[in-house]
């Protein structure tokens, strides 16, 4: 541990340089220039501005929330399409915005159809003072049934035409937003890549319904007597963001900057983003629910953390993980752990019990009566270190995962099928 590395937060994505990697995602949070530069006196690094089109009418309602055992808003869901402001207001927001503001990042997310429509707007957010531009190919409602958002996003040919387009006619980086309706998240970077593209971010939000007025029996949020699906987000995404990110991150022909979106609500958060290959993360759920001033803890536990474990520069930690993001046909077969629970810290709750029997592989069992207590006693013969009883237990680290040397060589499933490798015995199969 190094605890006295001095840390610098600067970020740099496709050459978009910021103070701190944290930004305001496009979206409510970052619709006006009042709101953008309170954020920045908040101590957000940049902003991507909501997104710049023709302007459109909005709904009402059009936010609903996915509530789960008394969280609330653990995931979030909204039907809101791009600006409904004037675009000369936009850009003369971001011409004030950039002049009290110079050192942070000002980036324009713009979604408008033809190549000519693409070359005017694109003047337009340089000549206010954009640092860099956001297409965004990604909204998966409202604008992709005009032909936008996703409706590019999904097909990487106009992905990659539609980028040629920006990347021609801007002096500034230009940023793809990729969409995660897809199937697989690679060809969709490439094609951006191809259109020459400086960096992605992602992931936009996730086409959903995110549930059902069950008195009324219409689907949420309700615009009178009807709804729609929407874009899904916030910290329920969060696996899904991961996985697209370091699916990317680990692609050999890919090799652009990634700008990480989706449920990042706090410091841990964005540094698992980093650690996956991110060099900037963008928040917007985390923002609707608490405010700005969320960014100032990000700020504070991003800085510990990379001076506790001697990284000077986003860029020494970013990518870290990325090696061991594998194939399941790559894992070691013959790695085996068995659960381990401690007596001191036990509350005898058997919480761990239940799941092993219902849900697992019934190697979990109440001690006998005679023992006179209420630990419950692991078959290790049977465990297959399988995590759900760590997972279920209340008591932070009573329950571990202790590796096991069974005296089996490494050996993964591609080398049992190509060289006959041989594997340990099986458990839990009775």
């Amino acid at each position: 541990m190094a605890f006295g590395t001095s840390v610098d937060l600067t970020s740099n994505t496709g050459g978009i340089v910021t103070p701190n990697p944290f930004w305001l995602a496009s979206a409510p949070p970052a619709n006006s220039g009042a709101q953008i530069m309170r954020a920045f006196d908040a101590g957000w690094g940049g902003a991507v501005w909501k997104t710049l089109g023709t302007p459109i009418q909005n709904v009402s309602s059009r936010f609903g929330a996915l509530n789960f055992k008394g969280t609330r808003a653990i995931g979030f869901n909204n039907i809101e399409l791009i600006t409904d402001r004037p675009l000369e207001v936009n850009f003369r927001e971001i011409a004030e915005v950039k002049k009290r503001y110079p050192k942070h990042g000002v980036i324009v997310s713009l979604m408008v159809e033809t190549r000519d429509e693409w070359r005017d707007i694109i003047k337009r957010a340089i000549d206010a003072g954009a640092d860099g531009l956001e297409l965004n190919f990604g909204c998966p409602h409202g604008m992709c049934e005009r032909g936008m958002g996703s409706a590019v996003g999904q097909e990487p040919a106009l992905n990659e035409k539609i980028t040629s387009w920006a990347v021609e006619f801007s002096t500034v980086p230009v940023l793809v937003k990729l969409t995660p309706n897809v199937d697989e998240i690679n060809p969709h970077g490439l094609a951006a890549k191809r259109g020459g593209a400086h960096g992605v971010s992602l992931i936009n939000t996730i086409k959903s319904l995110i549930g059902v007025d069950i008195d009324r029996f219409v689907p949420e949020p309700r615009v009178g007597g009807l709804s729609t699906n929407g874009g899904y987000c916030g910290a329920a995404v969060k696996p899904i963001a991961m996985h697209m990110i370091g699916c990317l991150a680990r692609d050999p022909d890919f090799g652009l900057p990634i700008s990480g979106i989706g449920g990042v609500a706090n410091w841990r958060d964005a540094v698992e983003f980093i650690l996956l290959g991110c060099s900037s993360v963008q928040v917007c759920t985390e923002v609707m629910l608490r405010g700005y001033r969320v960014v100032g803890d990000m700020i504070e536990g991003l800085t510990e953390y990379m001076r506790s474990h001697g990284f000077s520069t986003i860029e020494e930690m970013r990518g870290k993980a990325v090696p061991q993001f594998s194939e399941w046909g790559e894992l070691d077969l013959n790695y085996e752990t068995v659960a381990k629970i401690d007596p001191a810290k036990c509350i005898g709750c058997h919480a761990c019990v239940v799941a092993c029997h219902d849900g697992a592989h019934q190697c979990i069992h109440p001690a006998p009566k005679e023992a006179g207590t209420r630990v419950p006693v692991v078959d290790e013969s049977e465990c297959v270190g399988c995590n759900l009883c760590q997972i279920v237990c209340p008591v932070p680290d009573c329950i571990t995962m202790a590796a096991v040397d069974n005296g089996f060589k490494p050996a993964t499933w591609n080398e049992f099928v190509s060289e006959g490798k041989p594997l340990r015995p099986k458990k839990g199969a009775h």
